[in-house]
């Protein structure tokens, strides 16, 4: 059964439309032809060199030891109990203001610790670190 009459002939398109495709890489063409130009186009400058770096001041470090008989030292060097806070407020006024590390012996009493701390809070340090020995 059919609906077609017998004249009609079944023929299969079998070439490409190469209209669309003319048309799309000639649009990039003139996109390309217009923009190139554009973006090579400069007054040539020949510019001068400098070399410029950010300074990065370092804030030094205080390294405060407490021994196990409860003894203080300043970046090895021993300090006694009351030039401890005036010496913290020293280093506290500085601009950048140094960072305290505090190595503190396990065998100390933790008081002499404390006592540090308070000071070092007294005197306006902002930076307290407590060194560690890892592999204990």
């Amino acid at each position: 059964m059919s609906f077609g009459t017998q004249d009609d002939t079944d023929d299969v398109m079998n070439e490409i439309n190469v209209t669309p495709l003319v048309d799309v890489t000639l649009v990039l063409l003139i996109i390309f032809i217009i923009t190139v130009p554009v973006m090579n186009h400069a007054v040539p400058v020949d510019l001068p060199r400098a070399a410029s770096q950010r300074e990065l001041i370092q804030p030094e470090t205080i390294r405060l030891s407490i021994t196990a008989d409860g003894r203080y030292h300043w970046n090895e060097s021993d300090i006694a109990d009351d030039a401890l806070e005036p010496r913290l407020r020293q280093e506290a006024a500085k601009d950048p203001q140094p960072d305290l590390h505090i190595r503190g012996d396990k065998d100390v009493r933790y008081e002499r610790v404390a006592k540090a701390m308070s000071a070092a809070q007294r005197a306006g340090v902002r930076k307290i670190g407590f060194v560690t020995d890892p592999n204990e």
